[in-house]
């Protein structure tokens, strides 16, 4: 196996960042620092990434629930819940693909797919990703319009989403929004500049993966179908964009 290949199955790194850090001199095998990028990795092969062993094992996919109240990382300085708070030990090793916030909830993929966690984040290749939001007004058409349209959200940030309106009366809206940026707090920050608040916010699709039949805190590993699905939703997509060019 391509030592890149190697450190990407660790979910530390896509194979593109294994190239850096291998170029780097960052990455050991039995002790020696190896530059060359096209490296073959036996069995017994022992790889270090800045000093610390690796395992690159098979990837493995699963879909969980984050209830609202725990965030989305390994650990907290400040002694916050996290999602892995909810996750047996053997979980650890799975990686979020992107954030829910603290006071969000919904549908994260976990994975130690280092090349599938970079290709559902980088903001080149504009995976979707649909919300249930509950905000605490009405909104009218000209403010649906505003949140497709874009908002600065931040200096030289433009903020989007694609947004049905689902039901309102006149205390709260609820909407589906779909994303297609990755920016932190993007619907919140959307929503007070239109002076609103979010009640509730709720992933519940990533890509082609659906939070359907999860309850909250549950894991399921995702079935080969799924991955296939997910792994030719994100080539037409990447074709996509390259024929723009």
């Amino acid at each position: 196996m391509r030592i890149n290949k190697y450190i990407a199955q660790s979910g530390i790194a896509s194979r593109r960042k294994a190239d850096e850090l291998i170029e780097a001199g960052r990455v050991k095998v039995n002790g020696e620092i190896i530059t060359m990028l096209g490296y073959e990795i036996r069995r017994k092969d022992k790889v270090y990434v800045d000093g610390k062993l690796i395992d690159g094992k098979k990837f493995e996919y699963f879909r969980f629930y984050k209830p609202a109240g725990y965030i989305t990382t390994a650990s907290d300085e400040k002694g916050r819940k996290t999602i892995y708070d909810l996750l047996p030990n053997e979980m650890r090793t799975m990686k979020p693909v992107g954030r829910l916030d603290k006071d969000s909830s919904g549908l994260i993929i976990l994975t130690n797919d280092g090349d599938l966690i970079y290709e559902l984040t980088h903001p080149s290749i504009k995976v979707s990703k649909v919300y249930r939001v509950t905000v605490d007004a009405k909104l009218t058409k000209e403010e649906l319009k505003t949140l497709a349209t874009g908002i600065e959200i931040e200096k030289g940030k433009i903020a989007y989403a694609d947004v049905e309106l689902l039901e309102s009366t006149n205390k709260e809206s609820i909407l589906e929004m779909t994303l297609y940026q990755g920016m932190n707090r993007q619907i919140r920050k959307m929503m007070e500049f239109l002076g609103h608040n979010v009640i509730s916010l709720k992933r519940i699709r990533h890509a082609t993966i659906e939070l359907t039949g999860l309850k909250k805190g549950q894991f399921k590993p995702l079935k080969p179908k799924q991955i296939k699905e997910l792994r030719t939703y994100i080539e037409k997509i990447v074709n996509k964009e390259e024929n723009k060019e």
